[in-house]
């Protein structure tokens, strides 16, 4: 039985903002208590900096991404288990799936600390010993929340950092930063605003 079944449309729409919420909590606790060194990545980490700001500028996110050190995968699976997430590999993404339906969309996906998620990237994701911590969990750090942002460089991370720009989290001085790739990215963002405002 899906737990939208029975639900309004405006129901729907609340009830899947609330269960992302739901395994963001659920998943980061169980990592805090079994002592494993993590961060909140992607959208999540996004929305927590930007609501810092401006809670009326965050914008939903379908998934829960985490960034984890490879040698503490097995800590961590048993972790996630013990609280009803199963380990999978797809399209070689490990994955943590959640509820029965076990889809893809509803699942903690992990990227890993220090490696590059593909082999042109210009640089490898950050560690974990740096966060800043939002309430109960641990988020990556902006700089290096930008840094990924840019790295993976697809629309909806152009669109974080176009959100992040017109908020002002980060500013023109910020290029200087980064890699000369990242920084051309970054630049370009702020050069052509126009091209993400109605993203």
């Amino acid at each position: 039985m899906s737990p939208f079944d029975g639900l309004s449309i405006i129901d729907r729409m609340v009830k899947a903002v609330e269960m992302v919420r739901e395994r963001l909590l659920r998943s980061t606790a169980a990592l805090e208590r079994a002592g494993v060194p993590y961060c909140v990545i992607g959208g999540n980490a996004v929305a927590a900096w930007v609501a810092s700001v401006d809670p009326s500028a965050t914008r939903n996110t379908q998934d829960v991404d985490l960034l984890l050190r490879r040698s503490d995968l097995d800590q961590a699976r048993m972790a996630l288990e013990a609280v009803g997430f199963r380990q999978q590999h797809v399209r070689g993404i490990t994955m943590f799936l959640d509820g029965a339906e076990n889809r893809v969309r509803d699942a903690v996906h992990i990227i890993f600390a220090g490696e590059t998620v593909r082999p042109d990237d210009p640089a490898p994701a950050p560690g974990v010993e740096e966060f800043e911590r939002f309430e109960t969990f641990r988020a990556v750090p902006l700089e290096k929340l930008v840094a990924m942002k840019l790295v993976a460089n697809r629309r909806k991370d152009q669109v974080h950092l176009t959100d992040m720009l017109e908020l002002g989290l980060i500013d023109n001085t910020w290029p200087a930063r980064f890699h000369p790739v990242l920084a051309a990215r970054l630049q370009d963002l702020i050069d052509h605003p126009e091209e993400n405002l109605f993203a």
